[in-house]
């Protein structure tokens, strides 16, 4: 019998580890998606495009409509639609970010890039290992993105630089907790989902989730 557990247990972490490949394998597809198309839009008269404030709220909230249509359907949605949704998400992303390219240059955004990449890495890992659960975590910390949020639209107005820097440093500190928050939250709906039909499109869901916490 504990042979057969220890085995029941093996083969569950190898379907785990190929699942958070695929997680993880989509969440890149969909950063590769936005660095082209961000880079296609500056070299491109798409760029005028993103420069008009208008046009940047109305991307605004397409970008947030499809996060909420994903999140509220993703269980019940096809695989192609849940993936054409996460596609059409991160080309909507790269036309925003685009702007990055307006203001910074390449090399500064490339540095910021891979010490973004190597801090998600690390909490990547401690989320994926630690025996501690986040749950309580996860929700101080969304508590601290919405006050984020608040502080940034409050900041818009009052242009306080100082103001500023707590907003930066305060949401690397959220977005590095999420990161660990997150991977503990695929692999816990990898265990409700595992075997069945939606296996893949709760895949494209932690992709999203991590997507979005790289990308802030």
């Amino acid at each position: 019998m504990d042979r057969f557990n220890q085995y029941d247990e093996l083969a569950h972490s190898n379907r785990l580890a190929v699942h958070m490949v695929r997680v993880y394998g989509w969440m890149f597809l969909g950063l590769i998606i936005t660095a082209i198309t961000a880079f296609v839009t500056v070299a491109s008269p798409l760029g005028a495009l993103v420069i008009n404030p208008i046009s940047l709220i109305i991307l605004f909230l397409a970008e947030m409509g499809i996060v909420v249509f994903l999140s509220a359907r993703i269980v019940n949605m096809s695989f192609t639609t849940a993936s054409a949704a996460f596609i059409v998400y991160s080309v909507l992303n790269g036309l925003t970010l685009s702007l990055i390219f307006y203001v910074y240059r390449l090399g500064s955004v490339a540095n910021v890039f891979f010490i973004t990449a190597l801090f998600f890495g690390v909490m990547s890992v401690y989320g994926a290992v630690t025996k501690n659960d986040l749950t309580k975590v996860g929700s101080i910390l969304f508590m601290g993105f919405i006050g984020i949020i608040i502080a940034s639209i409050v900041n818009f107005f009052v242009a306080s630089t100082m103001l500023q820097w707590i907003i930066s440093y305060a949401g690397v500190a959220v977005f590095l907790g999420l990161t660990a928050y997150d991977v503990q939250k695929i692999k816990k709906y990898y265990g409700a989902f595992a075997g069945t039909p939606k296996e893949d499109n709760i895949a494209i869901f932690g992709a999203l989730n991590l997507y979005l916490d790289f990308i802030n």
